[in-house]
């Protein structure tokens, strides 16, 4: 059984251990090209340098819907639907509050600030939780939450705490990062789509202007014609022309 004493050494040990994890995780972060990778490694961070017995992840959809993409246990996730379902809990808190975010109870059998919730982790064995807020999504809510499950009252302590609150926030930081990324290479991406398309298209007019004698913009007004007619893109009906040239 783990003594109060026990658990002051462990805690005395926490700063190098939570420097190392840093480290890793910073490396790791700087590897991760997707928002998944990011949040996997920052729940297994938080599980190993916390008394947390389960860590997640809630997201908020742009739809106000809510959603769990990474775990340590599946129980984790049953907890998260739970408050979903609910509309109350501590991750639903804290995606919900400005400033820092946290939402906890040490004994939610005992405590009352879930009154639903609460007795409902209980029977899964559950009995302390511990969310932050993650990146902010306006002045008034955050789009995610970290979140910590202890099955013993007050298994989770105010070191617990303060070491989410800096791992959240570095979360926050990678993430947008990852999203901005992700968004600049989708752009370029599009890009070059919308590129292809408006080449394809040019050959395409050429072709209609060589071959019927008519000019651009009504080598253009059949592309479109066809393309409405055909229920098809214009740029794949320009596409197909400029294949079969030979054939016309």
């Amino acid at each position: 059984m783990t003594t109060e004493q026990d658990r002051q050494d462990a805690v005395a040990g926490i700063p190098a251990v939570l420097a190392r994890e840093f480290v890793a995780l910073t490396a790791a972060l700087s590897d991760a090209t997707t928002v998944r990778g990011v949040l996997q490694r920052v729940t297994d961070v938080t599980r190993a340098v916390s008394y947390a017995d389960l860590v997640s992840v809630t997201l908020r959809e742009t739809d106000g819907q809510y959603r769990t993409p990474v775990e340590t246990d599946p129980l984790a996730t049953a907890l998260d639907e739970l408050q979903y379902r609910l509309d109350e809990g501590p991750c639903i808190e804290a995606t919900r509050n400005p400033g820092p975010a946290v939402a906890f109870s040490a004994d939610l059998g005992a405590g009352r600030e879930f009154a639903r919730f609460g007795p409902a982790a209980v029977e899964l064995g559950v009995h302390c939780v511990l969310a932050v807020g993650l990146f902010p999504d306006g002045p008034s809510s955050r789009t995610g939450a970290l979140n910590l499950y202890s099955r013993r009252p007050g298994g989770l302590s105010t070191v617990d705490r303060d070491i989410t609150v800096v791992l959240a926030a570095h979360a926050s930081t990678a993430l947008m990062a990852t999203r901005a990324t992700t968004a600049a290479e989708l752009e370029v991406a599009q890009l070059r789509e919308a590129l292809r398309s408006r080449d394809v298209i040019g050959q395409a007019k050429g072709i209609l202007m060589e071959r019927r004698g008519i000019s651009a913009d009504e080598a253009f007004e059949v592309l479109r014609a066809a393309s409405q007619r055909l229920n098809v893109k214009l740029a794949q009906v320009a596409a197909t022309l400029a294949e079969h040239r030979a054939d016309l």
